[in-house]
């Protein structure tokens, strides 16, 4: 791999990773390449999401090990290549940032902006977005064509696909970097035109959002219907603890802007997803949405919200 400062060589491999928000996108990120062998640094402007990311990476990895996926000396190996910053400028070694920041255009092209400025020239910027414009993201940088939407879904440790989405000027040498990394990461690049919500978002969202529905017309309670649906439809967790998992005030976020693009009563948000997000319950990180979840994340089956 090279590196570039002002014409130098180009990277062409990815070695050290950066990743923007210590949130649960980040940390899975994060935990998904250094399980991989890759030199990881987190970044976030919260001082405590900072210090509660390497607990909760724990919790993950401990899971793990007590399952016997990995042994004592791997857990600890890869938290010795998980390091955890405060400052933005730290990540200028990165060869690949991936951003996973609030669903915000203006608060994503402010950062791509400041990313420009503090990585290399060469350093490949990817947004984790669900529904935003790439090409919008991108062009708040010097680097469009080293701009790209890399995608990951719940839960990142565990589901092998990723969504790689163009942009306007994203290069084809951008997408095959980023393609041998996610084959690094054991996950296939499932590659997407820019679209609002792409292929999984798209879909997803009108799942959950029929699924809140059928819970507030009274047709069956949150258990009954992701039971349904995970043994119905052979889906590894229902669609409300899904929307738990993702946040339900992102997936507000998500919906009103599909909505907003498509115009279709599909993405209408449900008003119980409103009600819920209004009195805190936003998911998993709030302890409480459609179900109940301790401070490791894991649902406490026998309660109802």
């Amino acid at each position: 791999m090279g590196r570039t400062q002002e014409g130098g060589p180009k990277v062409t491999r990815i070695r050290i990773v950066g990743v923007v928000g210590a949130g649960t996108m980040g940390r899975g990120i994060a935990e998904l390449a250094a399980t991989h062998g890759f030199e990881v640094l987190v970044h976030d402007n919260s001082r405590e999401a900072l210090e509660q990311a390497p607990r909760l990476i724990e919790v993950s990895l401990q899971q793990k090990l007590e399952k016997w996926a990995i042994t004592e000396a791997e857990k600890r190996a890869i938290q010795n290549r998980i390091r955890f910053t405060p400052n933005v400028a730290d990540l200028q070694d990165a060869d690949l940032v991936v951003e996973c920041i609030t669903e915000d255009l203006a608060a994503k092209r402010e950062l791509f902006r400041t990313l420009d400025q503090v990585c290399q020239k060469q350093t490949i910027l990817a947004s984790n977005t669900s529904t935003l414009s790439i090409t919008e993201i991108a062009a708040a940088t010097f680097r469009p064509d080293r701009c790209i939407g890399l995608h990951f879904m719940q839960p990142v440790t565990r589901t092998r696909m990723v969504e790689m989405v163009r942009g306007l000027k994203t290069s084809d040498e951008t997408v095959r970097i980023c393609t041998e990394w996610l084959r690094d990461l054991d996950r296939v690049g499932v590659e997407v035109y820019e679209s609002p919500g792409y292929i999984t978002t798209r879909l997803q969202a009108a799942m959950i959002n029929d699924a809140a529905n059928l819970v507030m017309e009274g047709v069956a309670t949150p258990e009954a219907v992701d039971t349904a649906m995970r043994l119905g439809m052979h889906m590894e967790m229902g669609p409300l603890e899904m929307a738990d998992r993702i946040g339900l005030d992102t997936l507000l976020v998500i919906l009103d802007r599909l909505w907003h693009e498509y115009g279709d009563p599909r993405f209408r948000p449900s008003p119980l997803l409103r009600k819920l997000v209004r009195a805190g319950h936003t998911g998993v990180e709030a302890g409480q949405g459609f179900y109940r979840y301790d401070a490791e994340g894991n649902r406490i089956k026998e309660d109802r919200p």
